[in-house]
């Protein structure tokens, strides 16, 4: 059995300060977590996780920076015009957010003063699938898969 060879792309961290945690090949789009990503950087944890919170009951959108073409406008957002509800990024990233929140936890860092320094989402594998079609053919498609990192440091 081969061991996993994977690092995370931030270094150069205090151990005693900060706290990881990564989800590896996530079942959600690479497009959608960048900006999942891009938007709870900085913020709190606690309002990190309110807002994952209210994009998966589609309450509050995700502003859309990079990928724009054919995104919608959205009501709500500050200084950005295009946006979604990535529901199944901001539930994906959530889990890795808790995930991150009980390493904190139990390195003894407090949670009230946790904010992320480092929410970074890659490209993993693509899965090859088939749908089958009429007179014996099929037609392939791809499951796409993501990395995510999340760092939180104590302020």
């Amino acid at each position: 059995m081969a061991v996993p060879k994977w690092a995370y792309s931030i270094t150069g961290l205090d151990p005693d300060k900060t706290a990881k945690a990564s989800g590896r090949e996530l079942k959600i789009s690479p497009k959608a977590a960048r900006e999942v990503c891009a938007a709870i950087k900085g913020l709190k944890l606690d309002e990190a996780k309110e807002l994952l919170r209210q994009v998966a009951d589609k309450k509050r959108p995700i502003p859309y920076r990079r990928y724009t073409k054919e995104v919608p406008h959205r009501h709500g957002i500050e200084r950005w015009s295009a946006g979604k509800y990535p529901v199944r990024a901001a539930r994906g990233i959530l889990e890795v957010l808790e995930g991150v929140e009980a390493n904190a936890g139990y390195k003894g860092l407090d949670l009230d003063k946790l904010r992320i320094i480092h929410a970074a989402a890659q490209r993993a594998r693509k899965i090859r699938k088939f749908i089958p079609r009429a007179f014996g053919r099929s037609n392939p498609y791809f499951d796409k898969l993501t990395h995510i990192e999340l760092v939180v440091t104590e302020e």
